[in-house]
């Protein structure tokens, strides 16, 4: 079964290389941008980073799951997916030069220490949600697959960027310890995670989502690989949307197609099912029009101003966007959501961040970057910004610029691995 699935992805792959000119689209964008959409990207990412220096904690380098907008306070809540976004962006800090070497290989060793060596794991998977000083566990929250995905991913950039032993040796362990099979259950797909009061959480990764490094990490592990027919278990959605057909999840927001991006590069390659840069293109315009469409209800959306994924609002956290329509949209517009596209529709996104910033400005532009989301209609604003948003903003304002995390994380020999055993061709 498997060898006629590569059967099909070589025809498959050489068809659309064919028709698409090589690949073009899948170029880096360095040419895209103007001056001043590279002086406003470099200031969003510096700002951006300047939260994952300050929000980190100086001990345990864990990272606050959010804070204020206008600067750090006493919050004490941090997120392991944070803190692998902030793994990610001191390997950009040290390479823009916006810190000393010496400074970001302090802070990269002082964190994968603490990882290795206090965090509590189950299995190496850690919990979502932990004191930013202690890491104990808080909220009674869940041992979390896939943001222990996000982690391994920052732990993994380290590894790569870094020519430090400890660091290399570090981050190894850590992710070698992640006991993939074990997060399956007895299943073929990978669950959500586990709790010490209740065991396994019954939802599993088996629909398209973020899911693709879970997997791909799982795939590509030393110690703990999965099988490759955990790849083809999970669903493969499609929808057509203003001419656009692509792969989707009809409950979940704009940010699935952003996030295993951030650190995998797909770009040039596909497997039996899809070019998955491709489809987060597809899903990208789709969103826009999407946005556009709304403009009789909201009439500050259009494709100039658009961008809806999960995030704040004025009646609290909220997983809304589409098509199709999903969560009671009321006119908020979320910055993340058109920043964590730059790579698929480059101008389009500048466009838009830049006037967001120069129609509002200080109302939504605090001390590190943009809120997390604002409403023009009726002027609410979030006085927060979230670890998670921040980093999708950074990281992949860099990858639409340079590459730079992409070509970094793929330095590492598994991710590579993980992508050939699902079929992937190069």
């Amino acid at each position: 079964m498997l060898s006629r699935r590569k059967m099909l992805l070589q025809l498959t792959s050489a068809a659309a290389l064919a028709s698409s000119g090589c690949g073009t689209t899948a170029q880096w964008n360095e040419q895209v941008f103007t001056r001043a959409d590279e002086r406003f990207l470099d200031e969003l990412e510096r700002a951006s980073f300047l939260f994952f220096r300050e929000c980190a904690h100086p001990k345990t380098g864990l990272v606050k799951d959010r804070d204020k907008a206008t600067g750090a306070t006493n919050a004490r809540v941090a997120s392991i997916a944070a803190t692998g976004f902030g793994l990610s962006a001191w390997c950009l800090a040290d390479e823009r030069k916006w810190v000393s070497r010496a400074e970001a290989c302090d802070y990269a060793l002082k964190t994968l220490r603490f990882i290795a060596r206090e965090l509590h794991h189950e299995h190496g998977f850690y919990f979502h949600f932990i004191d930013w000083a202690t890491g104990e566990r808080v909220w009674k929250c869940e041992v979390s697959s896939i943001d222990t995905a996000i982690l391994l991913c920052g732990v993994l950039t380290c590894r790569a960027h870094f020519q430090d032993a400890e660091v290399r040796a570090l981050a190894s362990e850590i992710y070698d310890r992640a006991d993939f099979d074990w997060m399956r259950n007895g299943g073929v797909t990978l669950t959500h995670g586990w709790k010490p009061e209740s065991g396994f959480l019954n939802s599993r990764w088996s629909s398209y989502c973020e899911l693709m490094m879970l997997y791909l990490l799982a795939l590509g592990s030393n110690r703990h690989a999965i099988s490759a027919d955990a790849w083809h278990a999970w669903k493969r959605p499609k929808l057509n949307y203003a001419g656009e057909e692509f792969i989707y999840d009809p409950h979940a927001p704009l940010f699935i197609h952003q996030y295993s991006h951030a650190w995998f590069d797909f770009r040039d390659k596909r497997d039996i099912y899809a070019d998955y840069f491709e489809n987060s293109v597809k899903a990208t315009r789709a969103h826009r029009e999407f946005c556009a469409s709304l403009s009789n209800e909201f009439p500050h959306y259009n494709r100039n101003f658009w961008g809806i994924s999960a995030s704040d609002s004025a009646k609290g956290y909220t997983v809304w966007g589409g098509p199709p329509r999903i969560g009671r949209i009321d006119g908020t517009l979320v910055p993340c959501a058109v920043a964590g596209s730059l790579p698929f529709l480059p101008r389009e996104c500048a466009a838009t961040l830049r006037l967001m910033r120069e129609r509002f400005g200080d109302r939504i532009w605090k001390r590190y970057g943009f809120v997390d989301a604002f409403n023009p209609a009726t002027a609410w604003v979030a006085p927060d910004v979230i670890g998670i948003d921040l980093g999708i903003t950074l990281m992949m304002a860099e990858n639409a610029r340079t590459g730079f995390f992409n070509r970094t994380f793929m330095r590492n020999p598994e991710p590579t691995r993980g992508m050939q055993r699902a079929g992937f061709l190069f």
